[in-house]
């Protein structure tokens, strides 16, 4: 049961990483609720688990988890920082668009 829900995990967070990085249209709001059923699964299951009884197979498959995860992490900021320069751009565009120069400050006219 364990290893079936790293595995699930490990696909969803592996879908979103590479729909990421390729720049390719996908439906955010079902990967992460996917994502975060998966890893609220994995802690139920894992809650009092000991790690020096698990199955080596287990092991592995936690430890490319947590690679993936960390590599998804990795790219889902640079994602969200690029959508933060966006929205940056696109308020200052706003702005100066609404603005009748009143207050904003003049190049010099001397030749």
């Amino acid at each position: 049961m364990l290893l079936a829900c790293v595995k699930r995990l490990e696909a969803v967070v592996e879908e979103e990483t590479e729909a990421l990085e390729a720049r390719l249209p996908v439906d955010l709001a079902d990967l992460n609720r996917r994502k975060s059923q998966g890893l609220l699964e994995l802690t139920r299951l894992t809650r009092g688990l000991d790690t020096a009884t698990l199955d080596a197979t287990v092991a592995i498959h936690l430890a490319r988890l947590r690679d993936k995860l960390a590599r998804n992490q990795e790219v889902v900021a640079l994602h969200l920082r690029a959508l933060e320069e966006i929205d940056d751009t696109l308020a200052r565009a706003a702005l100066a668009a609404e603005s009748d120069g009143t207050y904003t400050a003049r190049a010099s006219l001397r030749s």
